[in-house]
């Protein structure tokens, strides 16, 4: 069973049915009917974008040969609305040839049908695309349960509060100025918000402890990156960010962990972390200590450039996007 999954009562899947004469929707609508589905139908393409925007709708099936708004057309209208939530479009279609299979997949189609349709065929390809979209809705939800967990992890200690959001923010922003691509932005946002979640493993006590932590205490502490790991380990959606969970307390002269990686052999995300975490951990309360004003940490930060802690090369590049922040502010409130 997936982590975080609701026992919830499914309702029956939502067919949008798109074909500009009415007796094409009522077959399918007629078919669709004998295997539990609940369909809407629409007659063009202004129809089908009003049901979409009023209705729950699971997957669309669009007919190409369509006066005005061809099925092409919609079918982009479609997936530019839904944004980056999955909506499978099915497009039936007369038209055989390489150059109209090529439109469709242009056009974000994720399959296609050819008239006369099979009504197997058809039926296979919709439970096909049902299943994936349940899959996609489910991933979505562990994700967003876990990033929630993380946030709420931080609110109940005021020493801590915002950390990871504005680590998360600032690691984007370090990420959009290195001119990392947006796939990779977004697993920065990610892992800037979940790397230190391991610590909502460990006891209260020891992480707001005012004075100096034991050698038991701080050996405890250091398993937070373990732990995080393990604990986003199940979703596969999250596995590209286990390296930064893990290693953004690794240095770059190996005297880290939890595997005293050294140099380059840092992952790339974990040595972002390490700078964006660091910075705003000196710039924000701690127990044992008051924060320090933006200026004073970029300056202590250029001072240990080449100390071992940071790869020298990024922190050039974070000390000069940082520069102006230093004398516009940077919050630590939020």
């Amino acid at each position: 069973m997936a982590p975080f999954s609701c026992l919830i009562e499914k309702a029956s899947p939502v067919i949008l049915v798109v074909d500009d004469l009415q007796t094409n929707i009522d077959l399918l609508r007629a078919i669709f009917a004998k295997e539990g589905f609940t369909v809407h139908g629409a007659l063009d393409a202004a129809a089908a974008l009003k049901t979409f925007d009023e209705q729950h709708v699971d997957l669309a099936v669009v007919d190409v040969m369509m006066p005005g708004t061809d099925g092409f057309a919609l079918c982009s209208m479609l997936k530019q609305k839904a944004g980056k939530r999955f909506f499978p479009v099915i497009l039936l279609t007369a038209l055989s040839d390489r150059n109209s299979r090529i439109k469709g997949l242009e056009s974000g189609a994720d399959d296609f049908i050819s008239k006369p349709f099979d009504t197997l065929e058809l039926l296979l390809k919709i439970r096909s695309l049902l299943k994936l979209r349940a899959l996609q809705d489910e991933l979505e939800h562990s994700e967003n349960i876990i990033l929630t967990l993380a946030v709420a992890m931080e609110a109940r200690d005021p020493y801590t509060k915002g950390h990871s959001t504005r680590v998360s923010k600032l690691s984007v922003d370090f990420s959009t100025f290195l001119g990392l691509s947006e796939p990779e932005k977004e697993e920065m946002r990610k892992a800037g918000i979940l790397h230190d979640i391991g610590k909502i493993c460990l006891s209260q006590t020891i992480l707001r402890k005012p004075g100096p932590l034991t050698e038991a205490e701080q050996e405890m502490i250091k398993t937070h990156a373990l732990l995080g790991e393990d604990l986003c380990r199940p979703l596969v959606s999250m596995r590209r960010i286990l390296p930064a969970i893990r290693h953004h307390h690794e240095r770059w002269d190996g005297r880290g962990f939890p595997d005293g990686l050294a140099g380059r052999d840092i992952p790339l995300m974990a040595r972002i972390l390490a700078i964006v975490d660091s910075f705003d951990a000196m710039v924000s309360v701690r127990p044992y200590r008051d924060r320090r004003s933006v200026r004073a940490a970029l300056e202590i930060m250029s001072g240990e450039k080449n100390a071992g802690q940071w790869d020298a090369e990024l922190l050039g590049y974070f000390l000069r996007m940082m520069s102006p922040v230093a004398e516009q502010g940077y919050r630590v409130d939020a």
